[in-house]
């Protein structure tokens, strides 16, 4: 599959970009510095541009079969790079007709709030990471209000760790047992999955161990 990925050169979607590659994607990476991916293969094209150029993101996207968005804001705590960038990928996407995204969010958005600790809820989203969290709340609510073939992944807290496709996904709010944790790398695996996987269309599903 042809696909694109916004956010490339982040944490998660370094793992996103290498999977795809070892599973016969042909991928399209876009970042604002794609040469800090140090990365080299056939199937891989680096697209440097910046996600609030709508020109140079509809670009991107033309002639893709699937968008990938996983930007984050690095380790700034009051960025919107999220909510804003995500808002020009969909415009691009209904623009050329590329309709198939898979968007990255944070377990707690939504009705995952039911499925957080006192310390997710009050400490990390209620203070120290609040502009993060309500950015993730203004992205989730652009993607559900496309025209788009959406599925949103909310993931649990990023460890380092392999892949072992052995994680806990799609469990109702009410469910307090998961660990709230999961490595980059499996939610690279769990969003490449959503290629294939027609039933998460207009989905949200948590991922967590």
């Amino acid at each position: 599959m042809k696909l694109v990925i916004f956010g490339a050169t982040g944490s998660v979607g370094r793992q996103v970009v290498d999977q795809a590659l070892d599973q016969g994607h042909r991928v399209t990476a876009f970042a604002r510095h794609v040469d800090n991916l140090d990365m080299q293969h056939p199937s891989l094209t680096l697209v440097q541009g910046d996600v609030m150029d709508p020109q140079a993101v509809e670009q991107a996207i033309a002639g893709q079969e699937a968008v990938v968005c996983v930007l984050g804001s690095g380790k700034k705590l009051t960025g919107t790079v999220r909510s804003e960038g995500t808002q020009q990928i969909i415009q691009a996407m209904e623009t050329v007709g590329v309709r198939r995204l898979i968007c990255q969010s944070t377990m707690g958005t939504g009705d995952s709030w039911g499925n957080l600790d006192f310390y997710w809820k009050y400490i990390m989203f209620g203070l120290i990471l609040r502009h993060v969290f309500a950015d993730h709340q203004r992205q989730e609510n652009l993607v559900r209000q496309s025209n788009l073939d959406w599925t949103i992944v909310r993931a649990g807290a990023f460890i380092d760790g392999p892949r072992t496709g052995q994680y806990r996904h799609g469990f109702p709010s009410t469910d307090r047992t998961t660990q709230l944790k999961i490595s980059r790398a499996d939610v690279a695996d769990f969003i490449l999955k959503q290629l294939s996987d027609q039933s998460s269309l207009y989905q949200t599903p948590s991922l967590s161990y």
